[in-house]
Order: C-alpha cells, then structure tokens, then sequence
C-alpha cells in the first residue's frame, strides 16, 4: 500500500504556457477589435438611415423613402448648391429629419420672382425639373444669407415646407445632420442620389 504524502511537493513541474496559443488568441482579439471600430465607424458617420416624410422632395424621393446620410463630410466642407441635406428645423431634437436640397450658401442672396429662383442675381441652375414657385413666402422680397446659413428648398416646390416659410426659415449649419447620399428603400430607386 502506497500513502500520500501530503503537504507541498516542490518537485512537480510547473505547466508550460503554450505561447503559439496565446499570441493566436491574442490576434484574434485584436482583429475583432479592429473590425468592430470600424463598423461602428462607417455606421455612425455615412451608415445613418432615415426615411423621408411628405412629398416636398417628390420626383427625386417619394414619401416614405428610406436614405442613408452622410455624417461626416459636413464636418470638414460646406454644404454646396444642389447638395440634398438632412436637418434639425431650428434644431428641434424632437422634430423628424426634414429632407431639403440647398438652394443658397452662406453670403448668398436669394430672391423668388414670378415663380423662379434667383441667387445672386441670377436664375438658379436646377439639377431636376422644378415647377414654376405659387407661394415666394418670405423670399418675396431678397434674403441675404448670414455666415452660418443656408437656404433650402424642397423639389416639389408647391408642396414643401422650407426657409420660405418663417417656422423653418434660413438653415443654420449646426442644425445640418448631414448629406443624403443613398436610397435603400424602395428596392426601385434602390441607388446613389
């Protein structure tokens, strides 16, 4: 008959750490990590899907239109003439996106007469076809943008609530969530803007 002994055995051997395994586990760690930020990452700033409400953007996006928005690219440029933006009306968090192109840019005058958009002076150069404007709203007379505005129009002009009117107004840059990019819903106009 064998007995134990008890008590400490400083001669059993320590176990081995299978470095391999480690380094192994340690790579896939880090990749997950890295994929995981740059998810987040391409979500947060050009991933942001948002639907269109009301027909005021009507031939370009149809009511109901689901879109992605470009966060990032207003935050190293300007937005531009004829660029599609997703804004804050007066930045109301609790509003929904409102879904206008830009129409003028800070230090632009703008000015509606016999229907027709003017900036600067001269008639605007639509990128869609337009119908002639019944309502000029507060464009009726010159509006001279300041040097954080914008002036915003919907493509269904006669059915749009924009800076014509006084609850929206001029649209200020910090007010601006981004830039439409992308329709991903209907599968139809499935596509870049």
């Amino acid at each position: 008959m064998r007995r134990r002994r008890g008590g400490l055995n400083f001669g059993r051997q320590k176990k081995k750490v299978n470095v391999a395994v480690v380094r192994e586990v340690c790579v896939w760690a880090v990749e997950i990590l890295i994929t995981l930020l740059l998810a987040f990452t391409l979500v947060y700033f050009v991933g942001l899907r948002t639907s269109v409400v009301g027909q005021s953007m009507a031939e370009t996006l149809e009511g109901g239109s689901e879109i992605l928005v470009n966060r990032f690219i207003y935050k190293v440029t300007n937005p531009k003439a004829n660029d599609i933006i997703v804004f804050l009306p007066n930045g109301n968090e609790k509003s929904h996106y409102y879904v206008k192109r830009v129409i003028g840019v800070p230090g632009d005058t703008v000015w509606i007469k016999n229907g027709e958009v003017y900036v600067n002076g001269e008639l605007f150069e639509e990128e869609v076809d337009v119908t002639s404007i019944e309502e000029a709203g507060l464009a009726a007379e010159e509006i001279t943008l300041e040097q954080d505005e914008f002036f915003v129009l919907g493509d269904n002009r006669n059915n749009s609530e924009d800076s014509r009117y006084a609850n929206i107004g001029n649209i200020r840059k910090e007010y601006i969530i981004g830039k439409a990019w992308f329709i991903v819903a209907p599968w139809g106009d499935f596509g870049f803007l």
